[in-house]
């Protein structure tokens, strides 16, 4: 922010904790203090001291999240005393047709697995973050190995994905166009650059 010459953290309301929450607010996969320090152009002993007191406060508070520390990095999340919420929520009407949003991350997941949450979000235009923890709650598709990049988790269909399309494999898939036309076209180009970068190689 200090590149432009005009704001440090200081200058936003809450100064460094309110940034930090904003960055983990909008995250799609953990973020280390390091990473955080650097964007916001600050001491890592800040940001560490910061994700620390925030973390306190968030238990303190009894709040139905929680701000976790893992192996690669901080994240929200939802508090496990949450969970059977969470589940009743997501899950209400499991019987209902998926929305068009959720259909369209899973054809994705499907077509291109694993992919990433990034890689997901990245095709559709938008942030896929609520569609892919509906699908995971649902058991549609779970995470499987990490992208070694970026660490970020790889996303696969479950076994139950495939019982509910009565498939043995994801070898007999349907061709994805009569369905999802738009997003039929996209992963076609996603598999077209892919196979031109490989070629370029």
């Amino acid at each position: 922010m200090t590149d432009a010459g005009i704001r440090t953290v200081d200058d936003f309301p809450g100064g460094l904790d309110s940034c930090l929450e904003a960055i983990l607010m909008v995250a799609d996969q953990p973020q280390t203090a390091d990473d955080m320090a650097r964007v916001l152009h600050v001491d890592i002993g800040e940001v560490h001291e910061a994700l620390e007191r925030m973390r306190d406060s968030y238990a303190s508070e009894n709040r139905g999240f929680e701000l976790r520390r893992g192996v690669r990095g901080w994240q929200f999340a939802n508090r496990v005393e949450f969970e059977p919420v969470v589940a009743a929520f997501v899950t209400d009407g499991q019987t209902a047709r998926l929305s068009q949003a959720a259909l369209e991350a899973l054809a994705i997941i499907a077509y291109r697995q694993p992919v990433t949450r990034a890689q997901v979000a990245a095709i559709r235009g938008v942030n896929s973050d609520g569609v892919i923890r509906s699908l995971t709650v649902r058991g549609l598709i779970r995470e499987q190995g990490i992208e070694a990049d970026s660490r970020a988790a790889l996303l696969v269909t479950s076994e139950l994905f495939l019982e509910y399309m009565g498939l043995d494999s994801l070898d007999e898939l349907p061709a994805l166009a009569p369905f999802l036309p738009a997003v039929a076209d996209v992963v076609s180009a996603a598999d077209l650059a892919d196979e031109t970068e490989r070629t370029d190689l």
